[in-house]
């Protein structure tokens, strides 16, 4: 039998205790980690490529057509959404696969929960028709079916330039009202 004096067993009751609380604070700390991590991932991309085309269909047929240098998803957001930081090219087709209208952008961030994309920086929309819109900042909303800004704008339309603050108008860039005009007279097209 082996016998352990009183200071010899003191030493080994203190360094079990101070191994003992060093690994509760150790994995205390991992908790805490694990917390910070968790959190984290809310604003940490799941995936990000580059140089992404990505083709949308509807019923079989392509509707709508983005083309990136740089895509983020955050899937793990609250709300996840997708973000092209370098910008993008969009570009919609009609049941004949014919090009109906284009979207350039040098920001832009689609919110997949609200069917809602915002386009920033350098926006330049075109139809069919030959009609361009010039503006900082576009909405277009898919539930709706329509696109939209509060900022100014700019269309080259088929009657002459306009000018204005604020556009509404159908999800192809057909036909469109511009809210508030700027001074002067403005022939616009009425279809």
């Amino acid at each position: 039998m082996i016998r352990l004096n009183k200071k010899v067993l003191k030493n080994i009751v203190v360094l079990t205790l101070v191994g003992a609380t060093s690994l509760f604070l150790v994995s205390c700390k991992g908790d805490s980690e694990a917390i910070v991590y968790l959190s984290d991932i809310k604003t940490t991309p799941g995936v990000t490529a580059y140089n992404s085309e990505v083709v949308y269909t509807e019923g079989g047929k392509v509707v709508l057509k983005v083309i990136a240098p740089e895509t983020v998803y955050y899937q793990f957001a609250d709300e996840p959404y997708t973000e092209f930081p370098k910008g993008i090219t969009v570009y919609t087709y009609d049941n004949e696969l014919k090009q109906e209208s284009s979207l350039t952008a040098n920001y832009a961030i689609y919110y997949e929960k609200k069917l809602l994309w915002q386009a920033k920086n350098n926006v330049v929309a075109k139809n069919r028709k030959g009609e361009q819109l010039y503006t900082e900042e576009l909405y277009w909303d898919q539930n709706k079916r329509i696109i939209y800004t509060n900022v100014n704008v700019k269309i080259n339309s088929v009657s002459g330039i306009i000018y204005g603050k604020g556009m509404i108008a159908d999800e192809n860039f057909d036909n469109w009202e511009v809210k508030e005009p700027y001074d002067g007279e403005f022939e616009v097209d009425q279809q």
